[in-house]
C-alpha cells in the first residue's frame, strides 16, 4: 500500500506545509501558522511595538507591516481603533506609549471626519505629558500639516490643564524630537485660558519671566528654575529643590554629580524617574548599603499601592533590574556597584506590578521558546531585553500564582528547567541566557508531555510563533495529546513579538492568543485555565469581568470564530 497520508494528512502535517483545509499562511521562517486578524495584530502592536524588529523581520519592515495594519483598522472602523488605542494607553497595559501615540496620529490624519474629531478629542488621554505631545506632533507631521483640528487640539491640551500642572509640564519637558513647547505654542497659537496660562505661554515662547510671574503661585516652579541657574551653594540648591519640588530635568547638569542634590530630588521623585535613576544615585554614592536613602528607595519599591498608582509597567521594572544588577549601562561607560537590597526590591516590585491574580489550580506547563529567533530584537525597544528573557520573566508570574507548574525550554529539543519564582529574577534570566539556541518547533511541549505521560491541563507557550522545524503542527500535537491522555487540555499562546502569526487554531475553543507583557495577560491566562462549562472560556471571563461588549467599551473580549481572543 502506498501511504498517501505520509504527504497529506489533517492529523500530522509537516510545519513547512499548511494543514489541509485550514487558513494557514507561510510565516516569516518558512513554516506555516494562522494569520492574526487585523484587530489582534493591532493590539500586539500597541503593546509590543516594532522597535528593534525580530530575527526574521527587520525594524523597518515590521514597522511598515504594523502601520499598514493600523491604517486598515482605521479604514474599517475608526472609532473601534481609537477605543483600543485609548484603552491600552490609558490603562498602562503597554510598556511604551509610542505605538499608541503613533496610531493616534494616523487616526487624526488618515481617518474620516468622525474619526479625526474623535482622535483629537482623545489627545489628552493618550498624550499625558509634554514628551507625549511632542511625539504626537512629530508623528502627525509625517501624515499632514497643521490644520484647524490639529491647532485646536494642541491648544486645548495646554489650556485645559490647571496652571500649576501646566507649569510642571512646560518646565520638565521643554524639548523632544526636534520640537519644543515654543514650536507647539507658535503653531497652535491658543488664547490663554487664564492670566497664569498667559504668563506660562509667554515664558515658554520667550524664555524670559514675564511681569507678575514672581507673585503668581502657578509660576513658582519656573521662578525657582531661573534662580537655580545663578546659585553657587549646594546646600541652598538642595533646599530650593525640596521647597519647590523641582524635578531632575530642571536642575543644571553641574549639580547632578552631588549626593546632596540627589537626596533632595529623591524626596519628591516619581516612581518612573526613581527606577531610571537608580544607577546614577548609586554611582554618586547616595545609594549604598545601610544608607538612609537606600532605606527610602527600598520602601518605595515595596509599596504596592505606590507602584499601582504610578502605573509602573512590569517591563520597565524588569529592564531596570537587568541593567542595575549588571553594574554597567547598556549605553556609555558608566559603572556602579549594585546594592543587593535594591536588587531584591526590584525583583519584588516586578511581581507586585501585575496585581493580585486568582490561581486557576490547573496543572500548567510553562513552555519557553528559546530558539535563535527569540534571542534577537528587544521587547518594546527595551535594550537588552530579548523575547527570550522577557518570556521567562512573564512565565514566572504565572508560576508564582499556580501551585502545580513545570518549566520546559524548547527549540528543536526540550530541556526541563529547574527554576522557581522563589528564585531571584536575575538568577532565572542568567539560566535562560545560558541555554543553547537552535531552530523552532512549537509542537514539542505537547509531544514531550505525551511521551513522558505528564498530565497537563494548560499549555502556556511563550513564543514568536515562527515555528518551522517540526513534523507535526502544534495544534495537531495538542489534539493528539488530548486523545492520548483523555484530558481536554488547553493551549495559551503568549505572543512575544508584534508579527502577524499564531500557532493557535482560531476554530478551536481550547486555544487562546494573548499578548506578551500586557499587564492583563497573567489573570486572563488564569481565567482561561479555570473556565469550565459549555462555553467555558466566556463563562469564566464573563463571571469575573462582565460580558463581551461592543467595540470601544472597556471589557476587551471578543470572539474569533469559536475561539475567544484576548490581546
Amino acid at each position: 500500500m502506498f501511504d498517501f497520508t505520509k504527504f497529506f494528512s489533517t492529523r500530522a502535517t509537516s510545519q513547512d506545509q499548511p494543514i489541509p483545509g485550514t487558513s494557514q499562511v507561510p510565516n516569516s521562517a518558512g513554516g506555516h501558522a494562522w494569520p492574526l486578524d487585523e484587530w489582534a495584530r493591532l493590539d500586539r502592536f500597541l503593546v509590543l511595538g516594532s522597535e528593534g524588529g525580530t530575527y526574521y523581520i527587520g525594524e523597518r519592515q515590521l514597522t511598515i507591516e504594523n502601520a499598514a495594519n493600523v491604517q486598515r483598522c482605521i479604514a474599517s472602523d475608526g472609532l473601534r481603533t481609537l477605543a483600543r488605542i485609548v484603552a491600552i494607553s490609558d490603562s498602562g497595559r503597554a510598556p511604551k506609549n509610542d505605538p499608541a501615540i503613533f496610531s493616534l496620529a494616523m487616526a487624526a490624519k488618515l481617518g474620516d471626519e468622525t474619526t479625526r474629531r474623535a482622535a483629537y478629542a482623545a489627545l489628552p488621554k493618550v498624550c499625558r505629558t509634554g514628551t507625549h505631545l511632542m511625539h504626537f506632533a512629530e508623528y502627525a507631521q509625517g501624515f499632514g500639516g497643521w490644520g484647524r483640528g490639529m491647532r485646536k487640539a494642541v491648544g486645548a491640551w495646554f489650556n485645559t490643564k490647571p496652571a500649576a500642572d501646566l507649569a510642571f509640564q512646560l518646565a520638565k519637558y521643554q524639548a523632544r524630537d526636534g520640537w519644543s513647547n515654543r514650536d507647539l505654542l507658535r503653531l497652535a497659537h491658543p488664547r490663554a485660558a487664564s492670566p497664569s496660562h498667559d504668563r506660562l505661554f509667554s515664558w515658554a515662547v520667550s524664555g524670559q519671566l514675564p511681569a507678575g510671574a514672581d507673585s503668581d503661585p502657578a509660576c513658582q516652579l519656573i521662578v525657582a528654575m531661573t534662580r537655580l541657574k545663578t546659585m553657587t551653594d549646594a546646600t541652598a540648591v538642595a533646599a530650593l529643590i525640596r521647597e519647590q519640588r523641582i524635578p531632575r530635568e530642571c536642575v543644571p547638569t553641574e549639580w547632578l554629580t552631588k549626593p546632596a542634590i540627589w537626596e533632595a530630588l529623591l524626596e519628591a521623585m516619581p516612581m518612573t524617574a526613581l527606577i531610571r535613576n537608580l544607577a546614577t544615585m548609586t554611582r554618586v554614592g547616595l545609594l549604598a548599603p545601610g544608607s538612609a536613602a537606600t532605606d527610602r528607595v527600598v520602601a518605595q519599591l515595596r509599596d504596592t499601592q505606590r507602584l499601582r498608582k504610578a502605573r509602573l509597567h512590569p517591563i520597565a521594572i524588569l529592564a531596570a533590574l537587568v541593567t542595575y544588577q549588571s553594574g554597567r549601562g547598556v549605553k556609555g561607560s558608566g559603572t556602579w556597584m549594585p546594592v543587593a537590597r535594591i536588587v531584591d526590591a526590584l525583583d519584588a516590585a516586578f511581581y507586585a506590578s501585575f496585581g493580585m491574580i486568582e490561581p486557576s489550580g490547573s496543572r500548567t506547563l510553562l513552555a519557553l521558546d528559546v530558539s535563535g529567533s527569540m534571542g534577537c530584537g528587544y521587547v518594546a525597544g527595551a535594550a537588552g531585553l530579548t523575547p527570550r528573557i522577557a518570556s521567562a520573566a512573564m512565565a514566572l508570574v504565572t508560576a508564582a500564582t499556580e501551585p502545580a507548574y513545570t518549566f520546559l525550554a524548547f527549540d528543536t529539543s526540550t530541556t526541563v528547567l529547574s527554576i522557581s519564582p522563589r528564585q531571584r529574577l536575575d538568577d532565572v534570566v542568567k539560566t535562560i541566557e545560558a541555554l543553547p539556541m537552535a531552530g523552532t518547533d512549537c509542537s514539542l511541549p505537547m509531544i514531550w508531555a505525551k511521551q513522558h505521560g505528564i498530565d497537563v491541563d494548560t499549555f502556556c507557550v511563550y513564543t514568536d510563533n515562527e515555528t518551522w522545524a517540526g513534523n507535526v503542527h502544534p495544534a495537531q500535537a495538542l489534539r493528539a495529546y488530548r486523545d492520548a491522555r483523555g484530558i481536554p487540555a488547553k493551549l495559551v499562546v503568549v505572543g512575544m513579538t508584534s508579527n502577524g502569526f499564531s500557532i493557535a487554531d482560531p476554530n478551536d475553543a481550547g486555544m487562546l492568543d494573548v499578548v506578551g507583557f500586557d499587564t492583563s495577560t497573567p489573570p486572563v491566562i488564569a481565567d482561561f485555565a479555570r473556565a469550565t462549562g459549555s462555553d467555558p472560556i466566556l463563562t469564566s471571563l464573563e463571571r469575573r469581568r462582565g460580558p463581551a461588549t461592543a467595540a470601544g467599551e472597556s471589557t476587551p473580549l471578543r470572539h474569533l470564530g469559536s475561539k475567544l481572543s484576548w490581546c
